[in-house]
């Protein structure tokens, strides 16, 4: 696909708004693209962080100066400060940018390399419980009160984690966005030549032979001697460890604080609380979303 010329690619384009107590889709109808701008990609807790740290550790060759927090941004998110895109504008390096919209919200350069990476939805419910279960109240005040709301607001966490998921399931995202739609966005998409799809269960499989792909599709040459570096500072125990660098507001989001954000990184928590009725259940609906290709994509990973 790389070799196609891009007057044969049928490129995406936005179809919709989305606007909620988080989103504003409409960001990106006057952002200004650069040709090496990088962007992450996802639905929500499948790894944005770190591919975020991974992409900033391969530009800055293993620095620690390089902040996801205070450099790559969730460009989409409506309570964004607006002195955080004029430093994004402002920003002399190669940018590296976040956003959790389904592709056909967002404003799609064809000159920019996407990053889409996904996880397992089963998994995705686990940490997005943990992340939704620990929100502070300065958090609800920032996404409920800031002008400009589209919506209800975003209501609190008041249930135990399997009874979160079977919402979240039933109702389509509940009370974030859509999932299974969100990730058919993308994977429609999976053979444009800027774009990769990038499973969670690959990185944890093998990282180092991850970080060598994706160097390769951002064109970004790894010095041998950097590459002790960028492994060590994309592990999970340090970013835990500088979790403050990480997190988006340094971590005032979550009682807790940051470590709270950066929390297990880990996959099938759900096999301990699900029945039998209920994976089959989910298994069918990602078969009916995606297609069985995708639906096994999304279970097992590999790369495409």
């Amino acid at each position: 696909m790389t070799g196609l010329s891009q007057n044969s690619v049928s490129w995406p384009s936005k179809s919709r708004e989305i606007e909620n107590h988080h989103f504003n889709s409409r960001t990106w109808n006057d952002f200004s693209f650069r040709s090496d701008d990088i962007f992450v990609a996802t639905y929500a807790k499948t790894g944005t962080t770190w591919m975020q740290q991974i992409v900033l550790q391969l530009l800055f060759e293993g620095s620690e100066d390089a902040s996801v927090a205070g450099v790559s941004p969730w460009i989409d998110f409506r309570a964004l400060p607006p002195e955080m895109l004029q430093r994004v504008a402002a920003l002399e390096h190669r940018r590296v940018l976040k956003t959790h919209l389904p592709l056909d919200a967002l404003v799609y350069s064809k000159q920019a390399k996407y990053i889409y990476i996904c996880r397992d939805g089963r998994d995705v419910a686990w940490s997005l419980f943990n992340h939704y279960s620990n929100l502070t109240e300065d958090y609800y005040r920032l996404i409920n009160d800031t002008p400009g709301r589209v919506g209800p607001p975003f209501p609190k966490c008041d249930v135990d984690v399997h009874s979160f998921y079977k919402r979240w399931l039933a109702e389509d995202g509940h009370p974030y966005w859509p999932f299974f739609s969100h990730v058919a966005s993308w994977w429609k998409y999976r053979h444009l030549p800027n774009l990769v799809l990038v499973h969670f269960a690959d990185l944890k499989r093998d990282l180092e032979g991850a970080i060598r792909r994706l160097s390769e599709f951002l064109e970004i040459s790894v010095q041998p001697s950097a590459m002790a570096r960028i492994l060590e500072h994309c592990s999970f125990e340090y970013m835990r460890e500088n979790a403050d660098r990480m997190a988006p507001r340094g971590g005032a989001a979550w009682e807790g604080g940051a470590k709270t954000f950066i929390n297990k990184g880990t996959n099938g928590r759900w096999k301990e609380l699900l029945s039998q009725r209920d994976i089959d259940d989910y298994e069918t609906l990602a078969r009916q979303q995606l297609g069985s290709d995708g639906a096994k994509w999304l279970a097992d990973g590999g790369w495409l």
